[in-house]
């Protein structure tokens, strides 16, 4: 079991940089691959990005590529999503996943999930 708590959410302008956290609960939290997808209102999940266990591979969203870097902190068990250059189709509920055998897009196939955490990017 892995418990994920995302912190770092909130109301930003167009343009504007937030940082979003996700710190796990446990001693294996370098054994997992982690990600960050988000919702928002009338949408499906979206995934965002992608971190492999030890750090070195990520994968980003088309959407988000060149804005957003994703990095982890194992030594923290932290992951973040470092978000640049924000755009109002960027608000959404932002969630942190976990998962041991899947880095990929496609949501059901990630094992954990945080409670989310909202931003709000205004025009």
């Amino acid at each position: 079991q892995v418990q994920l708590v995302e912190s770092g959410g909130g109301l930003m302008q167009a343009g504007g940089s937030l940082r979003l956290s996700c710190t796990a609960a446990g001693r294996t939290f370098s054994s997992y691959n982690m990600g960050w997808f988000r919702l928002a209102p009338g949408k499906e999940r979206e995934f965002v990005a992608a971190v492999r266990r030890s750090g070195g591979t990520t994968y980003y969203a088309g959407s988000v590529k060149g804005r957003f870097t994703i990095s982890r902190d194992n030594a923290k068990n932290t992951v973040y999503l470092q978000m640049n250059s924000l755009k109002p189709e960027d608000t959404a509920v932002y969630y942190c996943a976990a998962a041991q055998g899947y880095s990929g897009s496609h949501y059901p196939f990630w094992d954990y999930w945080g409670q989310g955490t909202q931003v709000t990017v205004s025009s």
